[in-house]
């Protein structure tokens, strides 16, 4: 690829949508056939019937727990748990390998990750070199980045992580376009930079991701000559989420369906309500259905205003996982949500869980319609019943609570 088309991204949101949920029953059906761990998961699903949101949102969320759990509990026959449809060989270059650990294939497609448009909106263009400082051993970071470069026509140096001293020389001497990497890392060649009095006029941009970027650090890059943009990538998905020129929100990428759920459950929250972000990826080679990533986020109304018509989604707002021990037993969010689906009545709840340790109390507060002693008893009872534990209720006007994605909030004192 010497230029990057960006038709895709200026598509209707309706002649978009009509192609997602074209491609979604086919990516189904292949991820049945070819991934035996979703022929279990889903045994008796129609492939063919799955054409809408509505439709998907009733099949299972997959999360990376369970993408371990099963992993592990296969990998004497199948290292991926019957994830990935393609195996060792020329359809699989290679393999690179997250925390727990969990293996991940990469297939050979241009572009596998799909990054290009995200370097590509971070100002990057084909003839260029990029100064990539993710890492090469284990990870999948400077794969996914370095055949990004690779498909927009850019060459790479592959400076992976450390030897900070070594890194800056290199770019003296390379004159690289723009970096990246990690925003941290970043700033400390660039704070290297002026420690030894150098100057480097060429890096002028960096696509950054794998930590928050806040606005204050975008700004401190900018007064140092570099504009900086994120993207939101994962080693199971690959592109998420991407930054523009705009700078309000990350705008989603053209090869995933994004789905914002309630933690704990698999039911897509209202928009602009924050939730768990799941994912559908169409890449046949690892053709994960509804993923849940565990990290919260929220969509944002309206276009782009760099004319790209996708979704926008906030970008990383804390973990879905809020499950937490008290008095020696676990909490999930899926049990708090449980409690709400008995009552007709109830909006949302918010678990909040206080005192020191060996001293805990819970408190649910619940956004209902009506307010009565009845109500409030009777939600006692069901917590009791799902949880094995007691807990106040407080009920309190639909519409009150944060929306900051908690189901379960630890404020214990752990002094």
């Amino acid at each position: 690829m010497t230029s990057f088309d960006n038709t895709l991204e200026q598509r209707t949101p309706a002649v978009r949508e009509a192609a997602l949920m074209a491609a979604l029953p086919r990516q189904i059906a292949h991820a049945q056939q070819h991934a035996s761990a979703f022929a279990h998961i889903l045994q008796g699903v129609d492939a063919a019937s799955i054409t809408t949101r509505q439709a998907l949102a009733q099949l299972p969320v997959t999360r990376k727990y369970e993408l371990l759990a099963r992993q592990q509990a296969e990998r004497a026959n199948d290292v991926f748990g019957g994830f990935s449809a393609v195996r060792f060989g020329a359809q699989m270059p290679r393999v690179f390998a997250s925390p727990g650990p969990i293996y991940e294939p990469e297939g050979r497609q241009s572009d596998y990750w799909r990054v290009a448009r995200a370097l590509h909106a971070a100002g990057f263009q084909s003839g260029e070199l990029i100064h990539n400082c993710f890492s090469y051993h284990f990870t999948p970071a400077g794969s996914i980045m370095e055949s990004g470069a690779h498909a927009l026509g850019c060459s790479v140096f592959p400076g992976g992580t450390g030897q900070t001293e070594q890194q800056l020389q290199a770019m003296l001497d390379l004159q690289p376009a723009g970096y990246c990497g990690t925003p941290s890392f970043l700033k400390i060649i660039l704070e290297k930079a002026a420690e030894a009095g150098v100057k480097l006029p060429s890096l002028r941009k960096a696509l950054v991701s794998g930590e928050a970027c806040p606005p204050s650090l975008r700004d401190w890059f900018i007064s140092h000559g570099v504009d900086a943009y994120q993207c939101y990538a994962t080693a199971d998905i690959g592109l998420i989420a991407y930054e523009t020129s705009a700078r309000e929100g990350l705008v989603l990428d053209e090869g995933v369906i994004v789905e914002i759920v309630r933690p704990g459950t698999g039911d897509p929250v209202a928009e602009g309500e924050v939730g768990e972000l799941v994912v559908t990826t169409l890449n046949p080679d690892y053709p994960l259905i509804r993923f849940g990533t565990g990290d919260l986020t929220a969509v944002l109304a309206g276009p782009c205003p760099t004319g790209r018509t996708n979704q926008r989604i906030k970008g990383w707002m804390g973990r879905a996982d809020q499950t937490t021990k008290v008095r020696g037993m676990f909490v999930h969010p899926g049990q708090v949500d449980q409690v709400v689906k008995r009552f007709e009545q109830v909006h949302k709840a918010r678990l909040i869980v206080t005192g020191e340790m060996a001293n805990d109390q819970m408190q649910l507060q619940v956004e209902a319609a009506e307010h009565n002693a009845d109500l409030k008893t009777a939600i006692e009872q069901a917590v009791r019943d799902i949880t094995k534990l007691r807990a106040d209720v407080s009920l309190v006007a639909v519409g009150s609570l944060p929306n900051d994605g908690k189901v379960i909030e630890d404020a214990r004192s752990y002094k």
